[in-house]
Parts: structure tokens; C-alpha cells; sequence
């Protein structure tokens, strides 16, 4: 990695790579509001988490998911409003931890008020929406929704063991 250099992969996708720079931000990745890039989001991210020790690979399983919900639900909130901006994802490294964070430019949300899905319904056992957050949480060892001017930031905290 070079310090401030640029990647472009192409057109669509921006990657800025920078070395362990305050607050030691290791990959800012801007990817269109498209489902088809939320895979690009989680190969970068599982990329990153290898070269970092402390992160099994039953543990990358669950970043890998939780990243894929997050970046998921950004690109729906910024088609929810027709936002054309990029969703930005950044990678950081913090004392004991990997910081993964992707902030959308949607309407934003209060994710107290999003309902659980019943699990004693079986009902909604084949139901796919309404599972994210819940699975978000489950899978990384803390998450944070912070509300901002332009949408939301989903921080996602992997402790390092």
C-alpha cells in the first residue's frame, strides 16, 4: 500500500488505500449504491481482515455477513430516496479491535423502532426482511447506528483475539 495513491479498479468502484494514517484508517471505499458492488464491500473487508491477526476464520465468516447486511441496507436507504452518492466504506484499526464502518446518505433511521421478527412465528421463519439488524448484532461484538447530516453510519467492532 501506497501512502494517499489512489487505486481505480474502473469507473465504478474508488478505492483509497492509505497506511495505518490517524485515526490508522487502513481502506476507504466509495462503491455505487447498487447491490451488484455489496460484494465488492465484502471482499475488500474479508481481504483486509486476513492480513490482520487476531481474526479466525470462523470470525471472517461473521464480518463477512455482517458487512454484506450493513452495505446492504445503505444501498436500499439511498434507492429509498433516489440518491445517487456513493456509500462509503472504511476499514480502521483501533488498539484491540478492527473498525469497519459504512455511512449512506439515505433519509436515515432509528433502529429502536425497527420491529424484531417474531422468532416463535414460524411464519416468519421463511420471511428474508426484517432479519439485518438482528443479524448484525448477533455476528460482530458491538454495532453502533449513528444518525448524521447525510444519512446513517453503521460502525461494526471486531475485537481482536
Amino acid at each position: 500500500m501506497v501512502r494517499g495513491t489512489s487505486f481505480t479498479p474502473s469507473s465504478c468502484t474508488r478505492l483509497a488505500l492509505s497506511v495505518m494514517n490517524p485515526p490508522d484508517e487502513l481502506v476507504r471505499l466509495e462503491i455505487p449504491a447498487l447491490p451488484a458492488f455489496v460484494g465488492v464491500a465484502r471482499t475488500v473487508v474479508a481481504a483486509i481482515a486476513t492480513s490482520i491477526p487476531g481474526i479466525d476464520d470462523d470470525r471472517l465468516e461473521d464480518l463477512r455477513i455482517a458487512v454484506s447486511e450493513a452495505c446492504t441496507n445503505a444501498v436500499e436507504a439511498h434507492q429509498a430516496v433516489g440518491r445517487e452518492q456513493r456509500v462509503v466504506l472504511r476499514c480502521l484499526i483501533e488498539a484491540e479491535s478492527l473498525q469497519v464502518r459504512v455511512e449512506d446518505s439515505g433519509n436515515g433511521f432509528d433502529p429502536t423502532t425497527v420491529p424484531r421478527p417474531p422468532v416463535g412465528d414460524p411464519s416468519q421463519l421463511n420471511s428474508e426482511r426484517g432479519w439485518g439488524l438482528q443479524l448484525i448484532r448477533a455476528l460482530v461484538d458491538d454495532v453502533t447506528f449513528i444518525p448524521t447530516n447525510e444519512g446513517t453510519a453503521v460502525h461494526l467492532s471486531m475485537e481482536l483475539r
